[in-house]
C-alpha cells in the first residue's frame, strides 16, 4: 500500500486523471483550485463570486483530509487582476482566519491568460 493517499471532495474534480490533493503522513499539498460553484460546477463570471467559492473547497480539501483549516500553512492565489480582487480575497481570508495571530503564509501572483478564471490557488497543510 502507499503511503500517498490522494484526497478528493464532493464538489471539485479535476479533468485530468489527478486528485484535487495528495497527503503523505501530517503533509498535504493541493492542486489548482479553481473558483467553480460546488452545486452546480459553473464558474462565476464575477471575481468575487470564484473567491467565495475558492474558499468553500479550501475548507472541503482540508475537511476532506482528516484536518480544518487551521492546518492550513500556505495559500498561493493566482488572480487576474490582484488589484481589483484584494478587497474579496481579504474578506474570505479573515472570515476563515479571523486570528491575525495565527494566520497562513499567503502569495499572491498575476493569473496569466484569457480564460473566464479570475482566480485560483493551491495550498499546503500540516496535520498535527
Amino acid at each position: 500500500m502507499s503511503k500517498r493517499q490522494s484526497v478528493n471532495f464532493p464538489g471539485f474534480s479535476h479533468s485530468n486523471p489527478i486528485p484535487n490533493a495528495s497527503r503523505i503522513g501530517n503533509i498535504m499539498m493541493s492542486s489548482v483550485i479553481s473558483g467553480r460553484d460546488p452545486e452546480t460546477n459553473d464558474l462565476p463570471a464575477d471575481m468575487a463570486d470564484q473567491i467565495v467559492n475558492i474558499f468553500i473547497h479550501l475548507r472541503s480539501a482540508v475537511t476532506a483530509a482528516g484536518g480544518t483549516p487551521d492546518d492550513i500553512i500556505k495559500v498561493d492565489f493566482f488572480m487576474k487582476d490582484p488589484v481589483s480582487g484584494r478587497a474579496a480575497l481579504n474578506g474570505e481570508w479573515e472570515k476563515m482566519f479571523p486570528d491575525a495571530e495565527s494566520r497562513p503564509a499567503r502569495h499572491t501572483q498575476h493569473l496569466a491568460g484569457d480564460g473566464a478564471s479570475h482566480v485560483s490557488c493551491n495550498f499546503t497543510a500540516v496535520f498535527t
